[in-house]
């Protein structure tokens, strides 16, 4: 199937999304500079931190973001930039109530993204906490979700990616909150469990701007 000028356009919102928020993550970490940011042992919240002290009684560790600002601006950006694309690529993905759940547990996941950027987690936790929750709870459930589309739609033709990413999120949520690192430290569980989805919203945007677009129907000459 050829794609539309919108469903270009949502392509390309899900193919910078990912790079957004990477970008953002390091060059805000690397401003860091007592402690230095650890991806094993700090959390992608505390980037976004607004002030500078001991945080988290689970997990004690002092946290002073001076970039903060930026990894916020782009977190919110991500969440963004994923609703645009789910919605500007919504009919183009599929149908049937599989497709449709998916989406709809997606489009939630974003606006985690943008509920956690808005409240940092040293402003709001309670907010930030919920932001995390629709990420990595609600979003790995329809990602999972997404992978089970008919094989018949758009979505559904990319099943071993979508699959491999709802089940590697799913694990990476499960393990993060049960606070258990696996060599990787907590931190870097945390990222196994939140990068998944933009990640497969980016190889997806790709493929999807790769398709030829759809040509305008031509009313055919009349014979006189």
């Amino acid at each position: 199937m050829n794609l539309n000028p919108t469903g270009r356009v949502g392509a390309l919102c899900w193919a910078a999304a990912a790079p957004i928020f990477l970008v953002a993550s390091l060059v805000t970490g690397l401003r860091w500079r007592e402690p230095t940011y650890s991806w094993a042992l700090h959390n992608i919240s505390d980037l976004g931190n607004a002030h500078c002290g001991v945080w988290d009684t689970t997990r004690p560790r002092y946290v002073c973001s001076p970039w903060h600002p930026l990894m916020n601006a782009a977190m919110l950006t991500t969440g963004v930039l994923l609703a645009a694309g789910l919605l500007l690529t919504w009919r183009l993905l599929g149908c049937g109530g599989v497709v449709r759940s998916a989406q709809a547990l997606l489009l939630v996941a974003a606006g985690g993204y943008a509920l956690a950027a808005l409240y940092p987690a040293d402003a709001d936790e309670n907010l930030h906490v919920l932001g995390a929750f629709l990420i990595m709870g609600l979003g790995n459930v329809g990602l999972l979700l997404a992978g089970f589309a008919p094989g018949t739609t758009t979505l559904g033709r990319w099943r071993p990616l979508t699959l491999t990413a709802g089940l590697i999120a799913l694990v990476g949520t499960v393990l993060f909150f049960a606070q258990q690192g696996v060599g990787i430290g907590v931190g870097g569980m945390e990222r196994v469990a939140v990068l998944p989805f933009p990640l497969w919203a980016c190889c997806l945007g790709v493929l999807l701007a790769e398709r030829p677009a759809s040509q305008p129907r031509s009313n055919p000459s009349k014979v006189h």
